[in-house]
């Protein structure tokens, strides 16, 4: 039972996620490098699941960091964390 709760506390967060992307601002590009329409294109391509994959990671760190465990959970509110990650990784490479 804790499982499926869990499972669909990661599954609502990653909804979430990708259904309200933060709108971060992009990193200068670095002086050297030359931007290609296709490397520019390649970024924009499924910004939201990159930014859901962030938003994940910092998710992450936040449990990592905190000095409790929340009632419990954080362990396994970890790894539903790194599954979606995993999920959404695997997605991005069937799409090269």
């Amino acid at each position: 039972m804790k499982h499926r709760i869990l499972s669909a506390l990661a599954l609502v967060a990653l909804v979430l996620a990708l259904a309200f992307p933060v709108a971060v601002p992009a990193a200068p590009p670095a002086p050297h490098a030359k931007a290609t329409p296709a490397a520019a294109a390649a970024a924009e391509k499924h910004h939201h699941i990159h930014e859901a994959i962030e938003a994940l990671r910092s998710a992450r760190s936040d449990l990592m960091e905190a000095p409790h465990d929340f009632g419990g959970h954080r362990e396994e509110a970890i790894r539903a964390i790194d599954a979606s990650i995993h999920q959404l990784e695997i997605c991005l490479q069937y799409d090269r």
